[in-house]
């Protein structure tokens, strides 16, 4: 395992993220295709093993379970002193006006039910999963310095947005004195590579870093084009992601991995990887092969000419996941 500085902090995370939205209870508004506890229980070890360190989850996984499930595994395969745990906020976890979005009540209802749910005092990361329109960014921005005043949270991360969107909450702290964010969590893949015209020149210049979720375009990379798996017929989100078009990219991953005799989630990690924006990609795993191959991706170099074929097929798209 490699590790490194998350943006320009010190804090030390793996370059490999271990994704948590595929473990949760099905029940609770959960993906049909997500892990239940005992089945999950085995990533949490490999991940260990593996020693990756960096586990992201969100409130609204499974409605609360998959942070559950993460705070569980903390106590069985590992110590808190030696995981950086990140979540998020912004989803719907009720009715109530705390329920959702990024008001102060919210933000200070739902760092307490996420502390509660992952059984512990503090968390690492802190991320607003969305930008919400509907709440002064003053407002949010206040809050989210509050909890790591009150010691509840160490970093603020952002995910899903328009550059100048975080560029704006940014500016709202900067001008008040109040915690910034450190990094972005953004779709980021061979399939979805639109944070290079204005987010990642906005990461670079101010010292964030990347935390890309869909690395594998939800699996999409990682097998050959028309390939489906049972998560993929259920995926209405994932489904809303991509083109017919990104038949020709997979092609060229699958032609790439062939070369080089390896599996093809390798070959588009590596390509993630070497983005120096990029601190670590979030891999979901729910299959034995999963995180070996992300952490052997680490391995990858791609020539320049691998990675012209990787790339000669995008053609620019409306940016997806907001």
């Amino acid at each position: 395992m490699e590790y490194t500085r998350l943006g320009s902090t010190g804090l030390t995370v793996s370059r490999i993220a271990l994704g948590c939205m595929s473990y949760g209870d099905a029940s609770r508004g959960g993906h049909p295709w997500v892990l239940d506890e005992d089945a999950a229980a085995p990533f949490f070890r490999q991940a260990v093993e593996l020693g990756i360190t960096f586990w992201d989850t969100a409130n609204v996984y499974s409605l609360g379970s998959s942070e559950e499930y993460v705070g569980r595994a903390v106590q069985r395969f590992t110590r808190r002193e030696d995981v950086v745990i990140a979540t998020k906020l912004h989803g719907k976890m009720h009715d109530g006006p705390g329920g959702s979005g990024l008001s102060r009540r919210a933000v200070l209802e739902q760092v307490d039910a996420s502390l509660t749910r992952l059984g512990t005092d503090f968390i690492d990361l802190y991320q607003i999963h969305r930008f919400d329109p509907a709440v002064p960014v003053e407002e949010t921005m206040e809050a989210l310095h509050d909890v790591v005043r009150a010691g509840k949270v160490r970093y603020l991360g952002a995910s899903s947005m328009w550059a100048w969107q975080l560029a704006k909450m940014q500016e709202a702290a900067r001008a008040n004195g109040w915690t910034e964010f450190v990094s972005m969590q953004d779709q980021y893949s061979l399939l979805m590579r639109e944070e290079e015209r204005e987010m990642f020149p906005l990461l670079a210049d101010q010292g964030l870093g990347s935390l890309p979720w869909s690395p594998l375009a939800r699996g999409r990379l990682a097998r050959p084009w028309g390939e489906q798996t049972q998560r993929a017929e259920s995926d209405r989100f994932g489904s809303t992601l991509y083109q017919d078009s990104d038949e020709q990219i997979v092609d060229a991953v699958q032609a790439v991995a062939a070369d080089r005799d390896v599996p093809m989630a390798q070959v588009a990690l590596a390509w993630v990887l070497a983005n120096p924006v990029v601190d670590a990609p979030i891999v979901g795993a729910t299959k034995e092969h999963h995180l070996a191959d992300a952490v052997a991706a680490l391995d990858v170099r791609l020539t320049d000419d691998e990675v012209e074929r990787l790339e000669a097929a995008y053609r620019p798209r409306n940016p997806t996941g907001f």
